[in-house]
């Protein structure tokens, strides 16, 4: 079920990506942000990275706890479970959940084998070469 923006008005989405130090490898998650945006499903939606750039997460929560949001999805930009989706984002979850006593910060679930990975795989391997990025 797709809730309508008056349905979310009171949660937020926190994309989290890893960071790089290449610039341009970051601008994907910016990307992803304004393209859900364009969705106008979430009234509110900021990005973070775990380390080497900012907006690290502990600001990324702040804007969200800031714009006066009861919850907050926390989705992780990867796609595998390691260590830094099993712990480190689980621990800033209850870190932020005692820091914020009143909103909820729900730690979703990273990409990883979702059933339309498969579909994307497939489209990036059948994509002309001259259609990849350089």
């Amino acid at each position: 079920m797709v809730e309508s923006m008056s349905d979310a008005r009171t949660k937020a989405v926190l994309l989290i990506a890893h960071g790089s130090r290449r610039a341009a490898a970051n601008q994907d998650l910016v990307k992803l942000a304004e393209m859900l945006r364009e969705r106008e499903q979430f009234p509110v939606i900021e990005i973070a990275y775990l380390e080497l750039t900012t907006p690290t997460i502990p600001d990324g929560a702040a804007q969200c706890v800031a714009a006066g949001v009861d919850e907050v999805l926390m989705l992780p930009y990867f796609l595998s479970a390691g260590v830094h989706v099993q712990n480190d984002l689980e621990q800033y979850r209850e870190e932020f959940a005692a820091k914020y006593p009143g909103i909820k910060f729900r730690l979703c679930s990273h990409l990883g084998l979702h059933p339309l990975m498969l579909e994307i795989v497939v489209d990036r391997l059948n994509e002309p070469e001259s259609d990849r990025p350089e």
